[in-house]
């Protein structure tokens, strides 16, 4: 088993380094989610080799029932952030640094504090601030969306591309979070909107999820990290120009793309 981590985590992570995308990994190997895990877990191990980079948290993806049945899965899956995939509000990002990217509008979560291990939801509220957020989620396949599996998707890190964020704002209660409304303006016209009761019907329940599920692997939630909650609006490829997602409550981000 160790040679299949080995090799698969191999193919992923020269697919980072040449920038060139893969066949699905399910092509050649029949793999499970502790397996599938396995390898993530490896790629990033080499990402952070020698202090090249470093875990700066973790996101949340499938989140509705709609990307579940995606990949033939009835729970999310979560992916590793690293300190290279965090963006600022306002900043420009080259579209050729990225495979084939999509955009989602996110709610970041900051832990304050150390979360224990499978903190629940009054802990969650208690030691985080949150921000506006927009994730790109990114992977090394071709032609990768929606044709992947969820051992493709788990063993690229969940398609972890970017993830940028705003200044963070004290968490709101529990049931103001699934009021929260987002527009999606690309180029000064919107193009999508959400609400927050779409991912899992509450952030905070998918912030309780990834808890738990890091837990029955001995990870812990540590303060300064970041959690991005899952996607209020419909995945879209990223075009070059201007997106804006605008929150109530929580305020605006702004990302650029161009070539």
């Amino acid at each position: 088993m160790n040679k299949i981590i080995d090799d698969v985590a191999d193919k992923i992570f020269k697919a980072h380094q040449s920038k060139k995308p893969i066949h699905f990994i399910r092509e050649q190997y029949t793999l499970d989610e502790a397996t599938s895990y396995a390898i993530q877990d490896e790629v990033i191990s080499r990402k952070c080799a020698d202090g090249k980079d470093e875990i700066a948290g973790y996101k949340i993806s499938m989140t509705s029932a709609e990307t579940q049945a995606i990949a033939n899965t009835y729970e999310p899956a979560y992916g590793t952030i690293l300190k290279s995939n965090v963006k600022s509000n306002n900043e420009t990002i080259s579209l050729s640094n990225l495979f084939a990217p999509l955009i989602e509008v996110e709610m970041m979560f900051i832990l304050q504090e150390n979360f224990s291990m499978g903190a629940k939801e009054t802990e969650i509220i208690e030691k985080t601030a949150v921000a506006p957020g927009i994730e790109i989620p990114d992977a090394r396949y071709i032609d990768w969306f929606p044709n992947f599996t969820l051992a493709d998707l788990l063993c690229d890190n969940t398609a972890t591309g970017l993830v940028a964020l705003a200044d963070p704002i004290e968490t709101l209660s529990i049931n103001n979070i699934t009021e929260i409304s987002v527009d999606l303006i690309h180029n000064n016209e919107k193009i999508d909107a959400g609400v927050a009761s779409a991912v899992l019907g509450n952030p905070i329940k998918a912030v309780k999820w990834l808890s738990e599920k890091l837990a029955s692997k001995n990870k812990q939630l540590k303060k300064g990290m970041i959690i991005s909650s899952g996607t209020f609006t419909t995945p879209i490829p990223v075009k070059e120009g201007v997106y804006k997602a605008i929150f109530s409550e929580l305020g605006e981000i702004k990302v650029t793309f161009q070539q």
